[in-house]
């Protein structure tokens, strides 16, 4: 059944008089008697939890609603043949005349070692479920390349200038530094598995089922490498590169600022505040934060100075919930709210990081290695890199 404006705005609705319900709940666990604190408490983690799952079924609703406003895409007469063989080739193996067809469509030829690229508006289809799927590709830039060579070029300043009357002379100005910034690029691979009577199912989809057994498998070892992954045959993810206390002026390119919270595992309004505004006005505008659904728990009972929520429902479509009027980004890969951990980061990511997919999937058919399963070996090139690093604040929750 199609989703409709209704059933997001019926979710809503609920999701506004769960909130009511648990900040009841909570101020009266914070204002009760020592001994209803610890019922009380495990109310709040119920309700709390509810909440969690009613913003994250709205999320999901408002995303199927998008999707199905999606246009068709739309193809060559070479991309269609390719298209056409491709398909063939996975259902029986029959990779005849498959070859010239790709070299047609794509201007590429057959790897030696083997497999075939996938078409063009498949390779894109995925591309396309994997920013569905990960949190990263959500918010973070992204482009397509023909080759994993990728390098972008910034300015560190440098460049003079200066205040002149209407006759007097222009002296020259200094030129400004570049600094060459290279993706670090990695080669993803899944290995999803299908009987050959499904195969030759004629009700059985095997671009629907080939494009949802690799996005799934990709993503899930995407999302982890642009947070966290060492640069190593992977993508280097944001949370691995260098962080210092130093503020933007002083700080070296490259480098992230982070803010200590002041209690060691904890969290404090003050301190979130503190994250806002050590961000650029210029980098506000479109920043959120990120944590995992944990530290949302978290920060959902923390209150202001006047014991208002910092945390709001989003109430309309459209409109996601917020923490000090930012969206959030629920990341599960972040950090749990540890000692020292770097559990929370608020910043404008499609300015901070970019994920750099090289365009070409390819996919090796193996019928014979796990008999009675036909493997479909696929591989895809990918990678990552920090941009911008004034762009995203990180909140470490150390004692000092």
């Amino acid at each position: 059944m199609a989703v409709e404006k209704k059933d997001i705005e019926d979710v809503a609705e609920a999701l506004g008089k769960k909130f009511d319900e648990f900040k009841k709940t909570n101020d009266k666990r914070i204002d009760g008697l020592e001994e209803e604190k610890g019922k009380l408490s495990g109310q709040v983690d119920t309700l709390n939890e509810k909440l969690s799952e009613l913003d994250e079924l709205k999320s999901n609703l408002e995303k199927e609603l998008l999707a199905l406003k999606r246009p068709d895409g739309t193809g060559t007469k070479e991309a269609s043949e390719h298209k056409t063989a491709f398909m063939q080739f996975v259902r029986k193996g029959i990779d005849a005349g498959l070859g010239e067809l790709q070299a047609k469509a794509l201007q590429i030829g057959v790897e030696a070692d083997g497999g075939y690229a996938v078409p063009e508006e498949l390779d894109r289809t995925i591309i396309e479920l994997l920013r569905d799927a990960s949190p990263m590709r959500q918010v973070c830039g992204q482009i397509t390349v023909g080759t994993e060579d990728y390098k972008k070029l910034v300015s560190l300043g440098g460049a003079g200038s200066g205040w002149v009357g209407e006759t007097d002379a222009r002296p020259a100005t200094g030129t400004p530094t570049l600094a060459p910034l290279s993706a670090y690029m990695g080669e993803i691979y899944a290995n999803p598995q299908a009987t050959q009577k499904s195969l030759d199912d004629m009700f059985f989809d095997p671009e629907k089922w080939l494009n949802d057994e690799v996005s799934r498998e990709f993503s899930e070892k995407e999302a982890s490498a642009f947070l966290l992954g060492n640069g190593v045959n992977k993508p280097k993810g944001l949370l691995a590169y260098e962080m210092t206390l130093e503020v933007d002026k002083v700080r070296a390119f490259g480098k992230l600022q982070k803010l200590i919270s002041g209690v060691a595992g904890g969290i404090t309004g003050d301190k979130l505040i503190d994250l806002v505004q050590s961000l650029k006005a210029g980098y506000r505008q479109n920043a959120t934060f990120m944590m995992n659904n944990l530290t949302v728990g978290m920060v959902r009972k923390l209150k202001d100075a006047e014991g208002n929520y910092l945390w709001r429902p989003g109430l309309e479509l459209g409109q996601p919930s917020s923490l000090l009027s930012y969206g959030i980004t629920e990341n599960e890969d972040m950090p749990d709210a540890a000692a020292d951990a770097n559990a929370v980061t608020f910043g404008d990511y499609k300015r901070g990081y970019l994920v750099v997919d090289r365009i070409g999937t390819r996919v090796l058919r193996d019928p014979y290695t796990n008999k009675p399963y036909v493997g479909f070996y696929t591989t895809k090139r990918v990678g990552g890199m920090l941009v911008d690093s004034q762009a995203v604040k990180v909140l470490t929750l150390s004692a000092a």
